[in-house]
């Protein structure tokens, strides 16, 4: 990632800092460490080389809060003051798409589609370094970023025609011009999505953070207190106690926000997160995301909900059958401008669950059956209820679990945030 200036370190061990001090450190840590991780990942075991797009196949699950709905493609990309990317992006009518740019933090740098770009939806842009007086081909759309290297995700919605989808998905482009200086990997603590680190996360503080600037606002006292502990677990007693402070506090305080997906909201039972994609100040939120779901866009592309509650309150049963039903006059298409879906993903390791029919989602493109009145119901139970459709089941066998709902092109209640879709009845 890009290097920035280091800040000078405390010399003192001696921390005068509140166990929520290191609980608020540890989870603004936790955010960046995240997606360290995740870079480790994509490069040692998932072949990723700087500045090449890697074409996913469409229905491939086996990540957390996978989108079902879209052919993905990814990268991991480097630019300087003398390169810049360019992404050639083909004509697309009446199919979403995006190329979203995200920094080391999450944050979303900048999205290429025809919403962002109206006079320019296709063809070829040139990614550059924000201030950078690099040549580009005058045909090209100038597209700043404020980092050196980005995570790239291109999503094409799949529709109901897989083959235009996966053909339009091979047709977009990465050339790199110029030759920019390779950041290396930061070797940051690795940890299974299970088992958080403890104290070792401040082993890897100093280099998470002196490796990607933040660009939120006012972590000046976050990141002075997390490079203190930096220090200060290099005494023994120190380590042991914040040790303990991490594991007692930090990860307690962290598993009682992620139900309400950091600072968000819960009402019928769902959540919606307080912002997505521009964290602004709101780093609890940011490392929650991180976590559960990992490169998430901003609310002007996508808004996501996490249904883990049913209508009285109640976790939603591993092995319960519960309904969803959306009356004729507000069925959720009413919301998306583009699409919708739902997902059920283990409530661990956020991955969809498996099943004889490998049905890991509902969505416009399922074989749905409306009521006599128009209205719609969906159903998720381990085994299909005599009463539901075939199409509007989605199978939930096996491990405890939550729903995930995705508005692409939010509009409405969705868009303003008065929507919340209606709550899950136990059957």
């Amino acid at each position: 990632m890009t290097t920035i200036d280091p800040q000078p370190m405390p010399q003192s061990s001696n921390l005068q800092l509140s166990d929520q001090d290191i609980s608020d450190a540890y989870i603004y840590l936790l955010g960046r460490l995240l997606i360290t991780r995740q870079q480790q990942v994509d490069f040692d075991e998932e072949g990723f080389v700087w500045n090449q797009l890697i074409h996913r196949k469409p229905g491939q699950v086996d990540w957390p809060n996978p989108n079902l709905d879209v052919a993905y493609s990814e990268a991991w990309v480097a630019i300087d003051e003398n390169s810049c990317l360019l992404v050639t992006v083909p004509a697309i009518e009446g199919r979403y798409y995006v190329v979203e740019f995200l920094n080391g933090w999450g944050e979303t740098v900048a999205n290429i589609n025809e919403r962002v770009y109206p006079d320019h939806p296709n063809g070829l842009f040139a990614v550059c370094l924000e201030g950078s007086n690099v040549d580009i081909p005058a045909v090209a759309q100038r597209v700043d970023l404020p980092v050196k290297a980005a995570r790239v995700l291109l999503r094409v919605e799949l529709g109901a025609n897989w083959d235009d989808a996966i053909a339009l998905q091979h047709q977009f482009k990465f050339e790199i011009q110029g030759s920019p200086k390779l950041p290396e990997i930061p070797r940051t603590v690795m940890f299974d999505m299970a088992a958080l680190p403890g104290v070792e996360a401040f082993e890897s503080a100093t280099l998470a953070l002196d490796t990607e600037k933040d660009l939120s606002p006012g972590m000046e006292t976050l990141q002075a207190n997390t490079r203190a502990i930096a220090v200060a677990i290099k005494d023994p007693a120190e380590r042991e106690r914040i040790d303990k402070v991490v594991r007692q506090k930090a990860q307690h305080d962290f598993g009682a926000a992620a139900p309400y997906i950091g600072r968000g909201t819960i009402r019928n039972g769902w959540a919606r997160p307080s912002c997505c994609g521009h964290w602004g100040d709101d780093w609890l939120t940011r490392t929650t995301v991180n976590y559960g779901g990992i490169w998430a866009n901003v609310f002007e592309e996508v808004l996501y909900y996490r249904g883990a509650l049913d209508s009285s309150g109640a976790d939603l049963e591993a092995d319960g059958s519960y309904t969803l039903t959306f009356p004729a006059d507000d069925l959720p298409s009413k919301y998306a401008k583009y699409f919708w879906s739902v997902i059920a993903v283990d409530r661990l390791h956020r991955r969809v669950l498996p099943n004889s029919l490998n049905r890991f989602l509902l969505n416009k493109e399922s074989k749905l059956t409306y009521g006599n009145d128009g209205s719609l119901t969906l159903y998720f139970a381990p085994d299909k209820p005599d009463d539901a459709p075939e199409g509007n089941w989605l199978p939930t066998r096996g491990k405890p679990w939550s729903l995930t709902f995705r508005f692409y092109g939010p509009r409405g209640g969705v868009a303003d945030g008065s929507y919340y879709p209606p709550p899950l009845i136990r059957r």
